[in-house]
């Protein structure tokens, strides 16, 4: 039983050192953008599909001068180039202009232009819900979808 126990505790331990070393990659590439100038991001987390970032590289006027996307399901993703959005207008981007297959990359990319969009308009930009905050939403409707239905 003990030994069990060992392998779990030594599982989650390189889970947590990965996931460091992968957060350590995603910052020094943003960092990396961000001393050439402005950077949109755009969001998209997975749950048990691959979650998807992606960092635009972007001039004064908003055009894309580099790409780069975060995309996987495990701690081993590493950034990597967008190609096909290079000279775009990011104000101007939907899903539809995202990799056909990557359902949350396509959100991500739509997420930045979002983001950009509200920036640029002067907007508060909204921070996504937090896991516990989804949970809580989800058990709140469940009790209220309950007492609809009893008299």
């Amino acid at each position: 039983m003990w030994k069990l126990g060992l392998i779990v505790v030594a599982a989650f331990v390189l889970q947590a050192v990965l996931s460091m070393l992968q957060m350590r990659h995603f910052s020094a590439e943003f960092v990396k953008l961000r001393r050439q100038g402005k950077v949109a991001c755009g969001r998209k987390a997975g749950g048990f599909h691959a979650g998807a970032i992606v960092l635009f590289l972007i001039d004064e006027e908003g055009c894309i001068q580099t790409a780069r996307k975060l995309e996987g399901v495990t701690c081993l993703a590493r950034v990597r180039p967008l190609d096909g959005l290079d000279g775009r207008m990011i104000g101007s981007l939907t899903e539809e202009d995202g990799p056909k297959g990557h359902r949350n990359l396509r959100k991500a990319i739509a997420d930045a232009a979002l983001t950009y969009r509200a920036y640029t308009a002067g907007e508060a930009i909204p921070e996504p819900p937090s896991p516990f905050q989804k949970a809580g939403r989800s058990v709140r409707g469940i009790f209220r979808k309950k007492s609809t239905v009893e008299p």
